[in-house]
C-alpha cells in the first residue's frame, strides 16, 4: 500500500456504555453504504447470548467504503467483564466513535472505555445518540461529556472533538447539537470520520511488524489469527517470523491471507501497513504475538489487560444423572477451555491437583457465567465450583482484590443500594444526584462481596439499576463475609419428586424442583429458611391406606419453583457445593453426595 492508498483507509472503534447504540449505529452504517439491506437483522451481535442479553460480548470487525475510502469498523463490548475485548479492539484502530445516550449521558462504562481510548491517545468523534427521545437533554449531556474528558486528564487536542447528533435506529445524523431532519442520513457522521480520524501511519517499505489481537478457527484452514499490520507488508508467499511471549522468533509460513470486506473476508496476496488481516498457517500463534520480518525480527508491545479477580473449577460431572450432554469427558472440557484461553486474553486456565479438574480465572462473574452458558449450548456437560477471589501476599499479609462499583439508580432506591452493600464490607465513596430523578452511588468493596450483588441489585430495584465494576487495587483480607441466608434442602435418596412430599416441605423453604423431576442423594433441591442444611425425602408418596380426615383431601398447592440460571446458581452455592451443568438442566449438588461421608468430612 503506497502513501496515497494509506490515505484511503480509516480504522475506528465504536465505544460506549451498554445499550447506548454502538451495534445499532454499525448496522445503520452498513445499510447506508450498501453492505446490507435487511434492517431487521442484527448482523454484528451474532451470538445467541448477545441477542438475549442485549450486550456485545465479542469485539467484531466489518468494513465499509465511503467516498472511495475504506473504513474498518470495530464494534466493542461496553461491559468491564469483557475488557480484554476492548483492549484488543483499541489496538487495531486509529480513532474512536464515542456514543453517548442524549438522555442518560455518560455512564460508568462510558468512563471505562474512554479512559482506555485516551490511554492510547486516540482521537475521538462524539455522537449524541437517541436525540429523538422525549427526555433527551443533548446540550446538558454534551457539557457532562466535556467534564468527563477533563476528569480523565484530557489534553486540549483530546477535548477538541467534533460533535454529531444522531438517531442511529433510523440512520439519521447532523453536525452539532440538534434534531436531524427527517430526510437526513449518516453522511455528516461518515464525512466527519474521514476528516477527524487520521489515516494509519506506518511505512509499507519498512521491515514487517504485525500484531495479533484476536483468534478464530476454520474447519478448512485451522487456527486463524486476526490483527493489524503496523509496519511493512505482510505477504502470503513470503516466510515470516512469529515472536511469542518468550521473545524468541520462530520461522513460519502463511497458507492463507485475507482482509475484511463488508461483513465478509476476501483473499489477499498481501496486506500493507495500517490495514487489518486474517491469516492461517501458524497453528501455535497466540494473541499478543508479533509477526515480523525473519531477517530483522522486532517485537511489538504485547497486549495488557486487567488481571483476573475470580477463579472457579471446571470438571466432568460425577452426578448419578450425568450423560445428557454430547461432550462429557475431562479431555473434552480441558480442550474446550484451552481453546477459550487462546482466544480470550482475559481468561486464564491452569491445572489442579486433580488431573480431571481445571481452574479458570476471569475478570468477573458475568464473564465466567457467559463462558459456562456458551459451553452448555455447545453440548458440554460438566460441573463447576463456587467462584473464589484471587489472592496474593503483600509484605507477609494476605491481600484480596478490591473493586470500585458505580451504580446508576432511581433516587428513591439509593437507600436500597446502601443496604445491599453494607454487609458486603462496602464503603460509600460518593453519592451525587443525576438527571431525570436518578442518582449515582459510588462505593468500593472486596471483590468477594460482589458475588450475587448484580442479581440482588436488579431484584431490589425492579431492574432499574445499572452497575459498573472496575478494579481498584488490592486490600488486606477483609475477613468473613456473609453469603446466602439459608442452608440447603438436600435430598436423601434417588427417585422422582412428588407433589405430596414437596407440599409437606414447602413451609420449610423454597424449592428448585417441580413434582416429577428426578433427584438423587446429595442433590440440593431448595433453600432452607434456616441457616443450616436440612436433609429431606422429596420422593415420599402418600400412603394409599391413609384414612381421610376431611370429606375430601385438600388440593396440593405448591409455590412455583425458583428458576435457576447460570448466574443465580453459581452465586447461590456454598463452598461444599457444585453446579451440575448440562445442555438441558442446571442442578445444585453437594460435593460429597453420601450423607454419612459428608458428616464425617465435616467433623
Amino acid at each position: 500500500m503506497t502513501a496515497p492508498e494509506q490515505k484511503r483507509l480509516r480504522n475506528i472503534a465504536l465505544i460506549a456504555h451498554v445499550d447506548h447504540g454502538k451495534t445499532t449505529l454499525v448496522e445503520a452504517m452498513l445499510r447506508q453504504t450498501g453492505v446490507v439491506r435487511d434492517a431487521s437483522t442484527d448482523h454484528m451481535d451474532t451470538l445467541d447470548l448477545e441477542r438475549e442479553k442485549g450486550i456485545t460480548i465479542l469485539a467484531k470487525a466489518a468494513s465499509i467504503i465511503w467516498h472511495g475510502v475504506t473504513i474498518n469498523l470495530v464494534d466493542t463490548p461496553g461491559h468491564s467483564d469483557f475488557g480484554g475485548e476492548v483492549e484488543r479492539a483499541l489496538a487495531m484502530v486509529d480513532g474512536v466513535l464515542l456514543l453517548v445516550d442524549a438522555s442518560e449521558g455518560p455512564l460508568p462504562q462510558t468512563r471505562y472505555v474512554l479512559r482506555k481510548a485516551m490511554a492510547r491517545n486516540l482521537p475521538s468523534v462524539v455522537v449524541l445518540n437517541k436525540v429523538d427521545r422525549k427526555d433527551a437533554r443533548a446540550s446538558e449531556v454534551l457539557d457532562e461529556i466535556y467534564q468527563l474528558y477533563i476528569d480523565l486528564g484530557a489534553d486540549d487536542h483530546h477535548i477538541e472533538f467534533p460533535v454529531i447528533s444522531a438517531v442511529a435506529r433510523e440512520g439519521r445524523s447532523m453536525m452539532g447539537v440538534g434534531m436531524p431532519p427527517e430526510d437526513a442520513d449518516l453522511s455528516p457522521l461518515l464525512n466527519t470520520v474521514l476528516q477527524t480520524i487520521p489515516p494509519p501511519s506506518g511505512n509499507p517499505n519498512a521491515p514487517l511488524q504485525a500484531l495479533v489481537t484476536n483468534l478464530d478457527a476454520s474447519d478448512y484452514l485451522g487456527r486463524l489469527a486476526i490483527g493489524r499490520v503496523f509496519e511493512g507488508r505482510l505477504r502470503l508467499e513470503r516466510p515470516t517470523a512469529v515472536i511469542g511471549a518468550d521473545g524468541n522468533p520462530v520461522q513460519a509460513k502463511l497458507t492463507s491471507l485475507q482482509r475484511f470486506v463488508g461483513l465478509g473476508r476476501d483473499n489477499a496476496g498481501h496486506v500493507d501497513a495500517g490495514d487489518l488481516f486474517i491469516l492461517a498457517g501458524i497453528p501455535t500463534i497466540e494473541i499478543g504475538d508479533t509477526i515480523a520480518d525473519p531477517s530483522e525480527p522486532r517485537a511489538l508491545e504485547r497486549l495488557h489487560v486487567d488481571e483476573p479477580v475470580l477463579t472457579m473449577t471446571f470438571g466432568p460431572s460425577t452426578s448419578p444423572l450425568s450423560g445428557e450432554g454430547k461432550f462429557l469427558t475431562a479431555r473434552h472440557i480441558s480442550d474446550r477451555l484451552r481453546r477459550e484461553a487462546l482466544g480470550n486474553v482475559s481468561i486464564r486456565i491452569t491445572s489442579t491437583e486433580n488431573p480431571d479438574v481445571m481452574e479458570v480465572a476471569g475478570r468477573g462473574e458475568l464473564q465466567l457465567a457467559v463462558l459456562i452458558e456458551t459451553m452448555r449450548r455447545e453440548g458440554y456437560e460438566f460441573q463447576v465450583s463456587r467462584p473464589e477471589v484471587v489472592t496474593k501476599t503483600v509484605d507477609g499479609a494476605l491481600h484480596e482484590p478490591q473493586e470500585r462499583i458505580t451504580v446508576d439508580v432511581p433516587s428513591d432506591h439509593v437507600g436500597t443500594v446502601t443496604q445491599i452493600i453494607a454487609p458486603r464490607r462496602g464503603e460509600v465513596i460518593e453519592i451525587r444526584p443525576g438527571e431525570t430523578g436518578r442518582s449515582i452511588v459510588v462505593f468500593e468493596a472486596p471483590a468477594r462481596g460482589l458475588l450475587g450483588f448484580r442479581t440482588l441489585l436488579l431484584t431490589m430495584t425492579q431492574g432499574t439499576a445499572v452497575a459498573h465494576v472496575e478494579a481498584a487495587g488490592w486490600i488486606p483480607w477483609a475477613g468473613e463475609l456473609p453469603h446466602r441466608k439459608g442452608g440447603g434442602i438436600v435430598a436423601d435418596r434417588t427417585g422422582r419428586a412428588t407433589g405430596y412430599a414437596l407440599d409437606n416441605l414447602q413451609e420449610r423453604g423454597t424449592f428448585f424442583i417441580e413434582p416429577g423431576d428426578d433427584v438423587y442423594e446429595g442433590m440440593v433441591v431448595g433453600e432452607n429458611a434456616r441457616a443450616d442444611d436440612m436433609v429431606v425425602n422429596p420422593t415420599k408418596e402418600k400412603q394409599k391406606t391413609n384414612m381421610r380426615t376431611h370429606a375430601a383431601d385438600e388440593a396440593i398447592k405448591l409455590e412455583p419453583a425458583r428458576e435457576l440460571t447460570v448466574e443465580t446458581a453459581i452465586e447461590f452455592i456454598a463452598a461444599d457445593e457444585l453446579v451440575e451443568v448440562t445442555p438441558t438442566t442446571l442442578r445444585i449438588r453437594k460435593r460429597i453426595l453420601d450423607r454419612r461421608a459428608r458428616e464425617r468430612a465435616a467433623v
